[in-house]
């Protein structure tokens, strides 16, 4: 299989190439390069999708299959579509990733594939991070999915929509802020809410399976997640697992958390994975289809080991997109405000 990975360097796309070479196929990463090095025998073509015509490079290439994880740019979507959908027997499967947050109802446990999105967002612009929000994120997957369905038609088309990626090279920091905090052992604050459901889908697990569609050819919408765990059980088996001979979880209410100011899921300030009262629908998607689909997980011992090693491997003193620092952390501790 001659594979395109829109990326390939880094994250959820680097994972996909990775796996696609150690298959044997061949793969071709479109990318800045700036983020890392392709695998070994994957080929990089240079192309940054924020200059306008810059994957027309791509012209009289032919691939069996297209993975892309665009985030936030619904322009680079349609270009590439442009340039590579095509038509008959011969075009290439095509898989988009994206993204739980195009729900539009957060509260609701249980939904599946067919519940409601919020209204697209013909936006072509690639935003960064910070302008984004839940609203224009996935708006802006919806109207990538709706882009990629007319275009390449639903017999040929995977949309996967994951929530949480857990694994190695987690850019988001979150279950990587838990590991490292819980190794770093004393009174560490935790949300006090044991029974608020998470998920999770290793990218390990994610990038085999994306793999194994394109081979089959794969088709469908599907909520790329795991099975509905409890948060407090989460947390309790990787405190287990790496937690420091003198860890202590000190849990803290959702009132106390929001009333000093700690935010929410992610970001700085924050206590990843803890989400507030009215939005832990979002962790909690039905995971049977993309299960019975071939979607496999892995145990939290692993998740948490691997979180640990990666949390090493790029420093335990370093600056995370995620978690409280040592010292917000004592401010909480001392029942003070984070300013």
């Amino acid at each position: 299989m001659r594979l395109l990975v829109l990326g390939g360097t880094t994250g959820l796309s680097g994972r996909v190439a990775v796996e696609a070479v150690g298959r044997g196929h061949d793969v071709v990463c479109a990318a800045r390069g700036r983020s890392g090095a392709v695998p070994d025998r994957a080929r990089l073509i240079p192309v940054d999708r924020d200059e306008p015509g810059a994957v027309a490079v791509l012209v009289g290439e032919r691939f069996d299959a297209v993975v892309d994880v665009a985030t936030g740019a619904l322009g680079w979507v349609r270009a590439v579509l442009d340039v590579l959908a095509g038509e008959g027997p011969d075009a290439p499967h095509w898989t988009f990733v994206s993204s739980v947050n195009v729900y539009a109802d957060v509260a609701t446990p249980g939904q599946g594939v067919d519940a409601p999105l919020v209204p697209a967002v013909d936006d072509p612009r690639h935003l960064a991070p910070e302008e984004l929000t839940i609203e224009t994120y996935g708006g802006t997957k919806v109207a990538s999915e709706q882009a990629v369905r007319d275009r390449v038609g639903d017999g040929r088309a995977l949309i996967v929509r994951p929530g949480i990626i857990s694994g190695p090279g987690d850019v988001m920091d979150r279950f990587g802020y838990w590991a490292a905090r819980f190794a770093r052992g004393g009174r560490t604050v935790i949300p006090d809410a044991p029974d608020q459901p998470i998920q999770h889908v290793d990218v390990r697990d994610l990038a085999a399976w994306l793999v194994t569609a394109a081979e089959t050819r794969t088709a469908g919408v599907f909520d790329a997640v795991g099975p509905v765990l409890r948060l407090g059980d989460v947390l309790s088996a990787m405190a287990a697992t790496v937690g420091a001979g003198d860890l202590e979880l000190v849990p803290m209410s959702e009132e106390a958390l929001t009333g000093a100011g700690v935010q929410p899921w992610g970001g700085p300030a924050s206590l990843p994975l803890w989400l507030p009262t009215g939005y832990t629908g979002l962790a909690a998607h039905d995971p049977e289809p993309a299960a019975a689909a071939g979607l496999a997980g892995r145990s939290l011992t692993d998740v948490a080991l691997t979180a640990l090693a990666d949390e090493r491997a790029r420093g335990m003193d370093r600056t995370r997109k995620a978690g409280l620092t040592l010292d917000e952390e004592r401010t909480l501790l001392d029942g003070g405000r984070l300013t």
